[in-house]
């Protein structure tokens, strides 16, 4: 039932238009290290690319993929693994890396999955259906550590109340399902007025961000890319909120020099040379005619870099102004 009506719902790749005029010409062997639905992939062999590795952590983005991806032959390559690890994935230099780092239409439209705040399903949230889920979380963080998850991931500013809301309900009985914590939240926060986003939109994105390690997954997938593109290689980022915009927009900023003066935590951009170069002055969003066929673009960002021949380096997180909970332990 659950495949059945994945199937009925169109998977809108966001951006895909002008990501691919930003990174023209398409050739050679791409990654894309979020293959999702693989509309980014389709894109790139349809616009020239020689080959496509697709990468993606979820065993549902490649068990579905294997209806199609058979007509590409050696053209499409998938493979089940995380983009921090792409360079590995590669196994050659690339022509060009490919990250989307939005929850996909299929995570979000089958309620079993736990991501989405509005269906009722297990409290889950694991791109990869492996390890600790969001219940387990929600379950046995401390009222600090919630807290601290839902102001440094979710940007929510009631994060206290709402961690305090969580530990006292979670005293009655354990908190195994999307609504029941949706309402938790929502209990916590003013009725939203016609247009505004849902109360539990914040909270919900800051445990799965926990629960999928998905900050400290993008700054090492930043620098897999750099490990990984040959010299001309493009770097293609889209992103869907401020935080994770912030790190890409800081990490190219960093390698291409353009903040290397400035910056008191990564003194070895002072003295290295750029490892990128931009092509595009400022972010792109969706046009009103993407936005028409996809709302789910609203908040979508594209940034591009483009590989130089200088080495590949490390990056402080901070220096990307990452979030990070404090160490005080988890639990």
């Amino acid at each position: 039932m659950a495949e059945a009506d994945t199937e009925r719902r169109p998977h809108i790749p966001v951006l895909l238009r002008p990501l691919l005029a930003a990174v023209a010409p398409v050739e050679g062997t791409w990654l894309d290290g979020t293959f999702g639905a693989g509309g980014y992939a389709r894109g790139l062999l349809e616009a020239g690319a020689d080959r496509v590795i697709g990468v993606d952590r979820d065993p549902l983005a490649l068990e579905m993929a294997s209806a199609w991806a058979g007509s590409y032959g050696d053209r499409l390559r998938l493979v089940a693994g995380t983009f921090s690890q792409l360079d590995s994935h590669a196994g050659a230099p690339l022509d060009g890396v490919v990250l989307d780092l939005g929850v996909s239409s299929m995570q979000l439209d089958l309620a079993e999955r736990g991501f989405s705040f509005q269906k009722d399903g297990p409290l889950d949230m694991r791109m990869s259906q492996e390890g600790e889920s969001a219940a387990d979380l929600v379950n046995t963080a401390s009222e600090e550590t919630l807290a601290d998850i839902l102001y440094h991931y979710g940007e929510e500013r009631a994060s206290r109340r709402i961690a305090r809301a969580i530990v006292e309900a979670r005293a009655a009985a354990p908190i195994t399902r999307t609504l029941a914590l949706a309402e938790i939240v929502a209990r916590c926060l003013p009725r939203p007025k016609p247009g505004q986003m849902h109360p539990a939109t914040r909270s919900f994105q800051a445990i799965r961000i926990a629960v999928n390690a998905e900050f400290s997954e993008l700054v090492e997938g930043l620098e897999a890319a750099e490990r990984a593109l040959k010299p001309g290689g493009r770097l293609a980022v889209v992103t869907f909120h401020s935080l994770e915009d912030r790190i890409v927009k800081r990490f190219l900023q960093l390698r291409s020099g353009g903040e290397g003066q400035g910056n008191r935590y990564a003194p070895e951009t002072r003295a290295d040379a750029p490892r990128f170069t931009l092509p595009l002055r400022r972010a792109i969003g969706p046009d009103e005619a993407e936005l028409a066929e996809n709302p789910r673009a609203r908040s979508a960002r594209l940034r591009v870099g483009v590989r130089t021949d200088a080495p590949a380096g490390k990056v402080d997180p901070q220096a990307l102004g990452t979030p990070l909970i404090p160490k005080k332990g988890r639990r």
